[in-house]
């Protein structure tokens, strides 16, 4: 996400941190600089100047210029402005006071409305809310079905009428299912055009006039760039919509739409999708993603996607195991990793973590398939062998590898580094929960060569 705008940014702010001291040209050449950056990242114009605007005026501060570190400075002061461009602060879905809850989504063809439906109803179940989805794109092929099988992976009721054309009936419809069954929110899957017309705005109007949603969102393609800002003043000057949804997000997206669609709307982004999958929906939090362009690392974000990913239940049996001098074994392990897969690409982690910047992750070779053929050879032992890994000789190795289809070397280079991270749990006992020294800890199997993520 930003890996570009990213990268570019922190090319520039280097140039003031490593000074010690900064005169007001050498200010005003950088923030040149920074105004290039982010205008190639597609950034309207209009809040490219407002930014660059007040980020001057703080820079050139008496208080910048004889600070004991100005550079650092500069780049505070960037933080802040990016910030306040992406919206200050984080603002929730509003709940209606009288369920249920109604949301209208709302976009072009091909933004990611039906997907982020199915998304947020995931995430409105997880808060233990009563959610139904409701079918109005009556237009677009198969749109019904998609929208029945998301509801199905979810595991929440979907109202469709297939076949029937009167969107603002069903709506009316589904409505009165949805108080009658008490359900706390209600999300209405609409229709979308290829680009913005009279009849889609018209058929969107009467929808609102008839439902009174508590949130209409706009779904804009971060992809788009700029457009999806053109796109996004369009949506809200027809209907006035309570926030956005910027999806994909995790692809090639330069930023600015992100940097843009708040300044020129004043509609808060509430939420960013970042994968196909159904968990693939973040909160925005304006301040953690400034944090996150310039490189600083965003720890809040790491602990909340491991309190989600991870199974607390088992987490406190593993610790309680390692910590009362239970045996660490394979099994432990192989649960252990899967939970590690759910947060996601171990790249996109390692970018949450403060200090880590783009270029020490180009030198990290980072292979999607080797935690694949680890579980290959774990699950290809026995059960007692998993318990038991001293028991593998040369015949049971060769018996793993056939199963596995793995080399009997990279079963060996897996004991051997397993062996260390039982040594590991032992040293944990013994400090009684205190991490140990970051040089005294072994390789993890998770690269090639015994090194990790080789």
């Amino acid at each position: 996400m930003f890996d570009q705008l990213s990268d570019k940014l922190d090319g520039v702010l280097s140039g003031f941190r490593s000074r010690g001291v900064l005169t007001e040209p050498m200010i005003r050449d950088g923030l040149r600089e920074v105004r290039r950056v982010l205008l190639e990242a597609d950034v309207n114009y209009q809040v490219t100047r407002d930014f660059m605007k007040r980020v001057e005026e703080k820079a050139l501060g008496e208080r910048v210029l004889k600070a004991v570190s100005p550079g650092q400075q500069i780049v505070k002061i960037v933080h802040e402005e990016l910030t306040s461009m992406l919206g200050e602060k984080k603002v929730a879905l509003e709940q209606s006071p009288l369920p249920p809850t109604v949301i209208m989504m709302v976009g072009l063809q091909g933004s990611g409305k039906t997907t982020t439906a199915g998304k947020i109803a995931r995430k409105m179940k997880r808060e233990m809310r009563q959610t139904r989805l409701v079918a109005c794109d009556v237009y677009r092929p198969a749109a019904v079905d998609q929208l029945q099988t998301l509801g199905e992976q979810v595991g929440i009721p979907v109202y469709a009428e297939p076949g029937v054309t009167d969107v603002v009936g069903i709506a009316k419809r589904a409505l009165e299912v949805a108080r009658r069954e008490r359900d706390r929110v209600v999300i209405f899957d609409t229709a979308g055009r290829l680009q913005i017309d009279e009849a889609l705005m018209d058929e969107l109007k009467q929808l609102r006039a008839a439902l009174n949603p508590t949130e209409i969102l706009f779904v804009a393609d971060g992809m788009t760039g700029q457009e999806a800002v053109t796109i996004a003043q369009g949506f809200n000057d027809a209907l006035d919509v309570t926030g956005v949804v910027l999806t994909k997000m995790d692809g090639d997206a330069r930023g600015g739409a992100a940097l843009s669609i708040y300044g020129v709307t004043g509609k808060p982004i509430k939420f960013l999708g970042v994968g196909e999958k159904l968990d693939g929906l973040e909160d925005f939090h304006p301040e953690r993603l400034a944090g996150r362009i310039l490189q600083q690392g965003d720890v809040i974000g790491l602990v909340e996607k491991a309190q989600e990913a991870f199974d607390k239940e088992q987490s406190q049996k593993l610790e309680r195991k390692i910590m009362g001098g239970g045996r660490f074994d394979l099994e432990d392990f192989l649960t252990a990793m899967r939970q590690l897969q759910n947060l996601g690409p171990l790249e996109n982690l390692l970018k949450l973590i403060p200090g880590v910047n783009s270029k020490m992750l180009k030198n990290i070779k980072v292979d999607p398939n080797r935690m694949k053929h680890i579980e290959a050879i774990i699950l290809s032992m026995t059960a007692e062998e998993r318990k038991k890994p001293e028991l593998l000789n040369g015949s049971r190795r060769a018996r793993i590898a056939r199963g596995s289809g793995r080399p009997v070397a990279e079963i060996n280079r897996l004991t051997a580094q397993f062996k260390d991270m039982q040594k590991l749990m032992k040293q944990m006992k013994g400090l009684q929960g205190m991490m140990p020294k970051m040089g005294s800890m072994p390789k993890l199997p998770f690269g090639g060569g015994g090194a990790p993520f080789r």
